[in-house]
């Protein structure tokens, strides 16, 4: 495994994944036997928190801090939950996916040593239906994982009891918001919850509970194998870590790619081999369909959380949505419109009618159907439809394509309505 792309070294892109013989022979799973055979559940929370993993699921969220809401000690109610959240269904998003196909058991591990920093008697990976691969390659996982005792009663000797169980997903964008997952896990339609209290004092059948996302938990077995340290100078900015970057469009090798934190989004297009001959970058949805656009002038900027924030964007998930000079902006931001109509869960009404309504107006903008003032209720709904003004946020994260073409790409908008048809079509 190289060192420069621990969370990938492992995985042979076409070919069965590592089982467990030849995954401990790679060292996987010493960094669980350390956890349980030598650290207390406070010390690994300690390292994870001083390695500066943020999450990689959008949010970034620190992770060490995360746990350090769930309460420790003799008087801690149980049972406590962990849960892996692979219900990865944002549009342009398939890192998760990678990771969970080519290297099962680097997830079960991280897992599993992270279920152990916060004490959790259950845990749980909320897979997305869709993933069928993955499942059956997570099925066999933990199988062998049990086998092994590193998974059931007193792991490896340690007194640690860990039940971990694979929970398969009926299938809604919604359900990768953590409270609206564990409602869902529940039994229960999948909507959103209030906040406080938060999952990590009332979470899971009202326990404490943890949800983190798949890349961020193949982060943990490195860091308590190698230190924080270590994790910190994996980085090119003060944001730690590698991150397993994503690019879909009309590029030459769509794909992931494990780079350090911070590479440039020019440096992430050449890696997936630059653009498609014939076509042109125009734009890029830097963190999956719910970020705002980047344009030309923002290609030598470092993929981080701070400077795409700073930019006007979102770093969110990390996977890169491009735009070419050939396909229709308003048709690209009408069809992740329509997709996050259909996903709303139907809480409030801004989502549940806005987001359809928009949709509407957008495909009417496309077919030649638009008038003038449908830029202004496009431009107002992009504040009505806001953080603040909506239960979660989905709908704000929908309306950010939106209200980023109507900043770059206006002209093309305005050329639908005065022409009355699209020039791609």
């Amino acid at each position: 495994m190289a060192a420069e792309t621990p969370l990938t070294g492992r995985i042979r892109p076409g070919s069965e994944p590592m089982w467990i013989d030849e995954y401990e022979a790679h060292g996987g799973y010493q960094a669980l036997r350390k956890a349980v055979g030598k650290m207390k559940k406070k010390e690994v929370q300690g390292v994870v928190k001083e390695s500066g993993l943020m999450g990689r699921g959008g949010a970034g969220f620190p992770t060490g801090v995360k746990w350090g809401f769930t309460p420790m000690g003799d008087d801690a109610v149980h049972p406590k939950y962990f849960i892996a959240n692979a219900d990865e269904m944002e549009p342009g998003a398939f890192k998760d996916r990678f990771l969970m196909e080519g290297d099962p058991h680097q997830l079960v591990e991280g897992l599993a040593v992270s279920s152990y920093a916060i004490g959790a008697d259950v845990a749980y990976i909320f897979l997305r239906n869709h993933y069928r691969l993955a499942r059956k390659r997570l099925e066999r996982a933990i199988e062998e994982a049990y086998r092994q005792n590193y998974l059931g009663k007193n792991v490896l000797g340690s007194g640690y009891n860990l039940e971990m169980r694979l929970h398969i997903s009926a299938g809604r964008y919604i359900c990768g918001e953590e409270t609206a997952l564990i409602s869902a896990l529940e039994g229960n339609r999948p909507i959103p919850r209030a906040k406080p209290p938060f999952p990590g004092a009332s979470g899971l059948f009202g326990m404490p509970t943890v949800v983190n996302n798949v890349e961020t938990l193949c982060n943990v077995p490195h860091i308590v194998k190698n230190g924080a340290e270590w994790f910190q100078g994996l980085s090119k900015t003060d944001q730690a870590g590698t991150k397993v970057y994503g690019v879909s469009g009309r590029v030459n090798k769509p794909g992931c790619f494990e780079l350090p934190m911070g590479t440039t989004i020019r440096e992430i297009l050449e890696h997936a081999g630059g653009m498609t001959d014939g076509y042109k970058f125009r734009g890029v949805l830097p963190g999956g369909g719910s970020t705002d656009f980047l344009v030309d002038e923002h290609l030598d900027l470092a993929m981080d959380y701070q400077t795409i924030q700073g930019a006007g964007s979102r770093f969110g998930t990390g996977t890169m949505i491009v735009l070419d000079d050939k396909t229709c902006p308003v048709a690209f931001v009408a069809n992740l419109m329509k997709f996050f109509g259909q996903e709303s869960c139907g809480w409030c009404t801004p989502c549940r009618e806005g987001l359809p309504w928009l949709a509407r107006v957008l495909y009417a903008i496309e077919r030649g159907e638009g008038k003038a003032s449908d830029l202004d209720l496009l431009s107002g709904h992009t504040d009505k439809i806001w953080i603040g003004k909506t239960y979660c946020a989905l709908a704000p994260g929908a309306i950010e394509p939106l209200q980023s073409a109507l900043k770059y790409f206006r002209e093309d908008f305005e050329d639908h309505i005065q022409n009355k048809r699209c020039r791609w079509s």
